[in-house]
């Protein structure tokens, strides 16, 4: 009778009608966390040692109920559990899987606290509340009032607080303070998180303990009659993955687990500028509120990662770049960062961008040995025209120089290279939006009647002689690989003195501005 005479009390007293913004984070959800900013009388022999306690309204405005609803709503967004304003919603919840949360100025019956709340309460069953202490809070600073409504909630949820502990297992810290500067500083829900932008569920230490450990997420979502929301997105590389329509887009998500993963797909009939934002919920700027760091894996349609985006010092992610025709898949998640894993990187994002097709839409390259001439032709398909084209050349087929501008209607050279050995060539093309597109990478053997750039006397005695068309480095080695003396050269001749070397084979390799060459020599 006594759980439910407090129960019938706590209902049936309430001092005013709430006239603020009647919000709820997921009205389907039938676990409800109560944000009770209408002033409330309470009756209870849990609180105030049986003393009835006539809770204050706050002195808040309606936009600043909203930003501390929408701030603890993202903290408990990935769950199956409404953060509601609306007594009603609250009221018809069952008995068991409800919490008021008193925002009150109304503190003086409990000292040197910001909030206070049985551990566990939710499932009561006799509607025992939860208080937070506006007037102690800033007093009614926004972000401080939100982390404690999220803090003091967790503590009806079955939570503990999270505390730090230096190298040697001494606590330092009963409420764990977080740590970093900037938008990814962190802090756990349950230590003291009013300084750090970036707060999250937490797997750590408790008071109780440095090996006490407290795993937040499977507490909240094992002992109180919810789990996680429904995926919304599919985390498989295939045709059944979220597939924008249009040009462009914008999606709302939530990544609601650790391991969970959305991947979105896009098929591109042509080459694309491609622009992508993934913006984690946040108020303001510089991710204020946000729970998500977020991380994109590009994809190719074979599942090859090609590339991946993960800001250490923000939270959102802004990709511009150009995609050839296919198919792509970007696959989002939570990550950590230099200051916290990703275990907590959970949260609710916006995937905004747009794709159009570019002016320069392909650049093919062929080319064939024909005497000793390199001949080269290519095609260029484009909507607009060309601001310059540029023949390039590369020697190890990774470092390229600008052999020629060419005129940007020509489709052909023919080049005679100065040395024997295998180039490698592509083409440059810059539209007159400032569009650049290269073409693919061909390589053609050298030309027998090519002069060498280096001519190099192969029996050393005390010097090795080389002749030069230009200046060079040079590296001497042994017939197992090692360097054993290198220098430098010009053009013209070189005497290059042996520096004691024993006698045998060894390979001088030549590095020119334009050539590279290797020859062996044999020291006498």
């Amino acid at each position: 009778m006594k759980t439910i005479l407090r129960t019938l009390l706590l209902l049936l007293v309430s001092t005013t009608v709430f006239a603020g913004p009647r919000l709820s984070s997921l009205p389907t959800a039938t676990a409800t966390i109560y944000l009770d900013f209408d002033g409330h009388t309470v009756s209870s022999s849990l609180w105030n040692s049986g003393n009835s306690i006539y809770c204050a309204a706050p002195a808040l405005n309606d936009a600043q109920i909203t930003e501390i609803f929408n701030r603890v709503s993202e903290d408990y967004r990935p769950f199956q559990v409404n953060i509601t304003t609306d007594s009603v919603k609250f009221l018809s919840a069952p008995l068991t899987q409800r919490i008021r949360i008193i925002v009150t100025p109304t503190s003086g019956w409990r000292a040197n606290v910001g909030g206070i709340a049985y551990i566990g309460s939710f499932t009561w069953g006799d509607d025992t509340p939860a208080f937070v202490f506006s007037d102690r809070l800033g007093p009614n600073n926004t972000k401080f009032i939100g982390e404690c409504i999220s803090h003091e909630s967790g503590h009806t949820l079955g939570l503990s607080h999270q505390s730090r502990y230096d190298n040697s297992c001494t606590l330092s810290e009963t409420y764990h303070s977080g740590i970093g500067s900037g938008e990814t500083s962190w802090a756990p829900i349950m230590g003291n998180s009013y300084s750090r932008n970036m707060t999250g569920w937490h797997n750590g230490a408790t008071p109780y303990g440095c090996a006490n450990t407290q795993d937040n997420l499977s507490i909240l979502t094992s002992v109180n009659g919810f789990g996680y929301r429904t995926d919304d997105y599919s985390d498989l590389m295939n045709s059944n993955a979220h597939t924008p329509s249009g040009t462009s887009f914008s999606i709302d998500g939530i990544i609601t687990t650790t391991n969970d993963k959305d991947v979105f797909r896009f098929v591109l009939p042509q080459l694309s500028g491609f622009n992508l934002l993934a913006t984690p919920y946040g108020l303001g700027t510089g991710s204020n509120g946000s729970n998500l760091d977020i991380r994109i894996q590009l994809y190719n349609e074979q599942q090859v990662l090609l590339r991946t985006y993960d800001l250490q010092n923000a939270m959102g992610i802004s990709i511009d770049t150009t995609l050839k025709a296919g198919t792509y898949y970007f696959v989002l998640e939570g990550a950590g960062n230099a200051n916290i894993s990703d275990y907590g990187s959970i949260g609710s994002f916006t995937l905004t961008g747009f794709r159009s097709a570019l002016p320069i839409q392909n650049v093919t390259l062929n080319g064939a040995v024909s005497q000793d001439k390199h001949q080269l032709n290519w095609n260029v398909v484009a909507d607009e025209p060309l601001r310059s084209l540029e023949i390039e050349y590369s020697l190890n087929g990774i470092d390229f120089r600008l052999l020629q501008q060419t005129s940007a209607v020509a489709r052909n050279l023919n080049y005679t290279p100065q040395d024997p050995n295998t180039r490698y060539y592509r083409i440059k093309a810059t539209s007159v939006i400032d569009q650049v597109v290269y073409s693919n990478v061909i390589a053609l053997r050298g030309t027998a009647a090519a002069e060498k750039a280096f001519m190099v006397g192969t029996l050393v005695q005390s010097h090795i002689q080389i002749r030069a068309t230009e200046s060079f480095r040079y590296l001497v080695m042994d017939m197992n690989g090692r360097t054993v003396f290198t220098g430098r050269g010009i053009a013209g001749l070189n005497q290059i003195q042996w520096p004691g070397q024993a006698s045998g084979m060894y390979v001088i390799r030549l590095i020119g501005t334009n050539h590279e060459q290797t020859e062996r020599i044999i020291k006498q």
